[in-house]
């Protein structure tokens, strides 16, 4: 019985020849011998922890500033169709206006502009 993984030396299902190594060349960038340079990558990765610090708040902030505006939209909806009492507005109001305040301090504590948190998604525009 053969194997349903292809072994070295064997061709891939509907693979041109080459065997196994010779198709993992034609799929993987500098596997026919061009370095990863010539194939756009770069050699290494950048991995300094200042770097890292600030994409993971980056990333981090995104989220919580997401979740700001979802809540103050919810917020506004419930207020609209009149299910807050008078003293939950106000509640309401001051906890979203310290929160944003807090992801704002936060912000300029990791050197970030507004525009940062605002990640691009392609062909679905802009998150925030």
């Amino acid at each position: 019985m053969k194997p349903a993984v292809p072994t070295r030396g064997e061709n891939l299902p509907g693979g041109a020849g080459g065997g196994f190594q010779g198709d993992l060349r034609r799929v993987f960038p500098g596997g026919n011998g061009e370095s990863l340079a010539m194939a756009g990558l770069p050699a290494r990765l950048n991995v300094k922890s200042d770097n890292l610090k600030n994409g993971l708040a980056r990333l981090a902030l995104t989220i919580v500033k997401l979740l700001h505006e979802l809540l103050e939209r919810q917020g506004i909806r419930r207020m609209e169709a009149g299910s807050l009492t008078p003293e939950e507005i106000e509640r309401l109001g001051l906890t979203l206006m310290q929160q944003a305040q807090e992801i704002d301090r936060l912000r300029q504590e990791f050197g970030l502009a507004e525009e940062d948190l605002n990640i691009d998604l392609g062909p679905l525009g802009r998150l925030l």
